[in-house]
């Protein structure tokens, strides 16, 4: 009986143990920008090895470039589908994968026709996805075929597959026609693109017109939102009513609402199926959540004071199960950065030095380390971070 006794205490003096240990602690590092002073930079999302994905300026307002950072050293420019060819081009980066590939949307050289601004950085320039590999960025094929009309890409899997949205070419006068960013004169659809590039159309749920897709894993499962035109909005602004999980073959599935219809969107899903977003709450906020295929859409509730709380893009959950996401003050409107402990929302900027300098604005992804990467301020200026547990 001596062993059983002796395993028994043992459990329970480490149990205790647990209980006693304080909140995890984090160290940050700045990851700089791709210019000097005055320059700006946005860590999007990360994989295990540490890499990070995101986009910062050359010149202080300047446009956004995408960029890659390998765990040390500079971050490293992709430039933009046209190169030196169109000065004045946007991108951004999503990913990388295990293979360093990354996701790009990145702006042409060419004038919209309609006044859209697809992606969203105000100068209403044609957008489309691309993917880097290999050093090289290529541009991928859009719903109406080659590079016509406007596509996004927002992240990749470690099978090479790529997520986003097109539009498709059907005209909508029921779109939303707020001005930039938020016009919009075609439907548009979720898409899959697969390593060699060719495009997978991925249908919005029965009574919706239009989609997009927000994370995928190496399932080749997919999340998003679907809805109507004239009440989705297309990432980095995202609405829509209906959270959306399309399986591998396509197949969409209602990931359901907080009790309240409206607005709900899927943000990031990992390799367990676990998705993770933020719907309309009865409170009349947005709360985050996360879905399981066992539990369905369960409330991970708000941040006192915010009207908004949520789990974003890319991959803001790990295999893990641990998430962070940021928050939306309902009198200041700032943004503050998230991480959830025992399914509740906790101020990422109290569990880092008091006399670091930095105010955390949003997490956006978060590695099976427990590594976290977003944006934040650093004497005034927004700054790619990365938080280390110590």
């Amino acid at each position: 009986m001596k062993p059983i006794f002796t395993s028994i205490v043992a459990s329970s003096l480490l149990a205790a143990l647990a209980i006693a240990q304080p909140a995890p602690r984090y160290t940050i590092t700045d990851l700089g920008t791709l210019g000097g002073p005055g320059t700006n930079s946005s860590a999007f999302q990360m994989n295990n090895a540490g890499w990070v994905a995101g986009s910062s300026n050359l010149t202080a307002g300047g446009p956004q470039h995408a960029f890659l950072w390998f765990g040390h050293g500079p971050l490293t420019d992709l430039g933009t589908l046209e190169g030196a060819a169109c000065p004045g081009c946007n991108s951004g980066a999503d990913g990388p994968n295990a293979r360093g590939e990354a996701a790009i949307g990145s702006e042409t050289s060419n004038p919209d026709p309609n006044g859209e601004d697809f992606c969203a950085w105000g100068t209403q320039r044609q957008c489309l996805g691309a993917i880097w590999r290999n050093g090289a960025l290529r541009a991928l094929p859009t719903l109406l075929g080659g590079n016509k009309g406007n596509a996004n890409a927002f992240g990749l899997n470690n099978r090479g597959e790529v997520i986003g949205f097109s539009e498709n070419g059907k005209s909508d006068s029921t779109c939303l026609t707020g001005g930039t960013p938020f016009r919009q004169v075609f439907q548009f659809e979720a898409v899959k693109w697969a390593p060699n590039g060719a495009i997978q159309e991925l249908r919005p749920l029965s009574g919706d017109t239009v989609g997009f897709a927000f994370g995928i894993n190496d399932s080749g499962q997919v999340i998003g939102s679907s809805g109507l035109c004239s009440n989705t909005a297309i990432p980095p602004f995202p609405a829509g009513p209906h959270a959306v999980l399309w399986e591998s073959d396509g197949s969409p599935h209602d990931l359901g609402n907080l009790g309240v219809s409206g607005y709900a969107v899927a943000s990031s899903i990992n390799n367990q199926g676990e998705v993770v977003g933020g719907a309309l709450s009865s409170d009349g906020t947005i709360h985050a959540f996360l879905w399981t295929k066992h539990t369905g859409m369960q409330d991970l509730h708000a941040f006192p004071g915010a009207i908004v709380t949520s789990a974003t893009c890319c991959h803001t959950i790990n295999d893990r199960g641990e998430m962070v996401g940021f928050s939306l003050d309902g009198t200041t409107f700032a943004s503050r950065a998230l991480i959830w402990q025992d399914k509740m929302p906790v101020d990422l900027n109290t569990l880092i030095p008091a006399n670091s300098g930095w105010y955390l604005q949003a997490a956006s992804s978060i590695d099976n380390a427990g590594e976290i990467v977003g944006s934040g301020l650093m004497n005034g200026n927004v700054h790619a971070f990365l938080a280390t547990p110590r």
